[in-house]
């Protein structure tokens, strides 16, 4: 499986007053294969969602390189591919709706890709089949909830086709429910499309769900792997200043009485039959 997003080196400083650079990225090294599902962890201030705008170029390296899909995005005759390759949602769905009516608003890409009206028509029904939003087609963006104004936002970005979407905390501004409905757009996108997502987030129950997870501290990797490997390590990442799966943390706690369990517990599915063998 080759790799959807590789890094060598890649470090950003932001020019600040007086000469005075903040170095929020510094020597990143990360791959992300096509078709999997990745979370990037760290708390506020940790360079993640820096990294998420140097994978579809709208930040460029101060040194070291990014390739998307095999293109370096330090070359300017690239960018316009890689732009189709990896498509981003941001945090406020507001921010990304244009359109007074929903379908309008997912035409929106395909038009400006110079796509043909009638393959417009195809993809945004598809689009919005895909996020379970067809019924609402004709309705004003403004007057839907939050979790359903974010699934107009993907399905915008769906209907430009790209292998890959880059999530930057898209559940930051959400309630509980529209946070779940997003997450299952987004786990759908994966598993029955086979598009590579990369998920910027701080919320520990939405990273468990990823292939493979990236922890970040002051623009540097500092943790990394397979989530049961990574949440394992309760007091690691609370010194980084991150929360844990609720699940995992009684867990711990368990654990720390004596009981005899697993240590990587993610799920309370997987909880409920530890406690069952206990009996």
């Amino acid at each position: 499986m080759s790799n959807m997003i590789f890094t060598s080196n890649l470090t950003f400083e932001y020019h600040g007053h007086h000469e005075h650079n903040v170095k929020a990225i510094d020597d990143l090294n990360i791959e992300i294969k096509k078709g999997s599902f990745v979370a990037v962890l760290g708390h506020n201030g940790s360079g993640k969602s820096t990294f998420a705008k140097h994978l579809n170029a709208l930040l460029l390296p101060s040194d070291g390189s990014v390739y998307v899909d095999s293109m370096d995005t330090r070359d300017e005759k690239n960018l316009w591919n890689i732009r189709q390759t990896a498509g981003m949602v941001f945090q406020n769905p507001d921010n990304q709706l244009v359109a007074t009516i929903v379908e309008e608003d997912v035409a929106f890409g395909p038009e400006n890709l110079g796509v043909r009206s009638d393959l417009i028509r195809e993809r945004v029904d598809e689009a919005l089949m895909t996020v379970e939003m067809l019924e609402y087609a004709k309705h004003a963006p403004h007057l839907l909830s939050g979790g359903q104004k974010q699934r107009i936002a993907i399905a915008g970005i769906i209907a430009m086709k790209p292998k890959c979407i880059i999530f930057d905390e898209p559940t930051a501004m959400l309630d509980p429910i529209g946070r779940r409905e997003v997450m299952d757009t987004i786990k759908k996108l994966n598993k029955e499309e086979g598009i590579t997502i990369i998920l910027i987030t701080h919320y520990m129950d939405e990273a468990v769900q990823a292939d493979y997870v990236y922890v970040m501290e002051e623009g540097k990797l500092v943790m990394q792997g397979m989530p049961k490997e990574v949440f394992r390590e309760v007091e690691e990442l609370k010194k980084l200043g991150l929360d844990v799966p609720q699940v995992t943390e009684l867990t711990s706690k368990l654990i720390a009485e004596g009981i005899r369990m697993p240590s990587d517990i993610l799920t309370v599915e997987e909880m409920v039959v530890e406690l069952c063998r206990l009996k």
